[in-house]
């Protein structure tokens, strides 16, 4: 009975984890779709805003690589469980300090400066969460589980979006858009004190994982983690760098490019939308569940590469069905590509860490998860919203075709016994 407790208790808290940090990461996302450009980036074109709010989300991703060394570096050197608590706490102070802030109005550049400054912040704490999180749930699973304990993590982020952008559409559908722009869009952030602190609860009640025990016992006179990650797992983290492009490229098309897109070039109404794309993160958790299942019983390379030609025909038929004119057709284009984002994302959590040594797992998986991230998802709305401008969204279907190629290569070259 201890050990289902046990396993209860690190899958819980590997799930409100990743769930509470991805959801601060996603109310920003979703903000910036809305209300940001106007608020914090003056600029006479409402494209420019967006561009603008856009590239603050940008910030984040390339904060994410230096999070991850830093929080890998204490990760695998003092342990898993206060690492993690530091990262939440970083993740979350940003998050409800980006509440308080004072618009362009009030103050000028000011604004967009501290705006900027707590979403570097923001990144630096998520590159240090996911990474130790799939630890969590990887080294404690039994034998043969440890694709389905990595999904737990992997589902915090269908299950943050949804308390993200369930709680802004409840805001909008309430307030008048005067309201929600002056002070509605507030709420999300400052909520996320109370769920920052169910986190920290859970995690608190944690002990550290056997594996990284025996790995200090074993390497009492250890070098700097992301030193020799780069002198002796130089191949894997590029591999696993490839591998991780990707899912963030579908994941941000089709929900922070393809809010905005919606809502100004195509004029859904902002709720209708939003409505859509909750039911939408239904399909990418269910991808998340079933790529788990289908791991453990192949391997998760196996899966990944299956995901990855899945991918590569839901970024070529993109175009067609946005150019359908129908909101049926978006919401069933958004299923997909979200379901087909669950199978290139559920079992990362499994694949990464087993691509390193105990002794700087923290830091590998985490390094070439957030440096991935920047490649798939850092500048995506920004590309898309200037392919879309220029091109059309054909072009922006072939970014995720091409990413998902990308990713492609990454997993061909690893062992195929990965």
């Amino acid at each position: 009975m201890n050990v289902y407790r046990q396993n209860a208790r690190v899958l819980t808290a590997s799930l409100v984890g990743t769930a509470v940090e991805f959801y601060d990461f996603y109310i920003y996302a979703t903000a910036a779709a809305l209300v940001f450009g106007p608020l914090f980036f003056p600029a006479d074109s409402a494209t420019v805003q967006h561009l603008a709010a856009y590239a603050s989300f940008a910030i984040a991703f390339i904060a994410r690589p230096v999070g991850a060394a830093l929080f890998g570096h204490f990760g695998d050197r003092v342990g898993r469980k206060s690492t993690l608590v530091a990262s939440l706490l970083l993740m979350g102070g940003a998050t409800v300090l980006i509440g308080f802030l004072p618009t362009y109005q009030q103050v000028g550049w000011l604004a967009p400066l501290l705006l900027c400054t707590m979403r570097f912040a923001q990144g630096l704490g998520l590159g240090g969460e996911w990474g130790g999180a799939a630890l969590l749930a990887v080294e404690n699973a039994p034998p043969g589980y440890a694709a389905r304990f990595g999904m737990f993590p992997q589902l915090g982020a269908p299950v943050g979006f949804l308390a993200a952008n369930g709680l802004f559409l409840v805001i909008s559908a309430t307030l008048s858009d005067e309201d929600f722009a002056s002070w509605g869009w507030r709420i999300p952030f400052l909520l996320s004190s109370m769920l920052v602190g169910l986190g920290l609860w859970i995690r608190f009640r944690l002990g550290e994982t056997a594996t990284f025990v025996a790995a200090v016992e074993e390497d009492r006179h250890r070098s700097i983690p992301v030193v020799e990650l780069f002198r002796t797992h130089l191949r894997e983290t590029v591999a696993g760098t490839f591998a991780v492009i990707a899912c963030f490229a579908i994941y941000y098309l089709a929900t922070t490019f393809a809010l905005g897109y919606g809502t100004g070039t195509l004029g859904y109404d902002r709720q209708t939308f939003l409505g859509v794309q909750l039911f939408a993160i239904l399909f990418m958790a269910l991808g998340i569940l079933i790529s788990g299942y289908a791991a453990d019983r192949r391997s998760s390379r196996s899966v990944l590469i299956f995901g990855c030609f899945c991918a590569i025909v839901v970024g070529v038929i993109m175009g067609l069905m946005f150019a359908a004119g129908s909101l049926w057709m978006i919401g069933a284009f958004l299923c997909l590509a979200l379901f087909t984002m669950g199978l290139v994302y559920g079992p990362l959590a499994e694949l990464l860490p087993r691509l390193f040594e105990p002794r700087v797992r923290y830091t590998g998986a985490s390094i070439a998860f957030n440096v991935g991230g920047i490649f798939g998802g850092g500048f995506a709305p920004v590309i898309a919203q200037g392919l879309a401008d220029n091109g059309g969204v054909l072009f922006v279907g072939l970014y995720i075709s091409g990413a998902a190629l990308l990713s492609l290569f990454g997993l061909l070259s690893l062992s195929a016994k990965r």
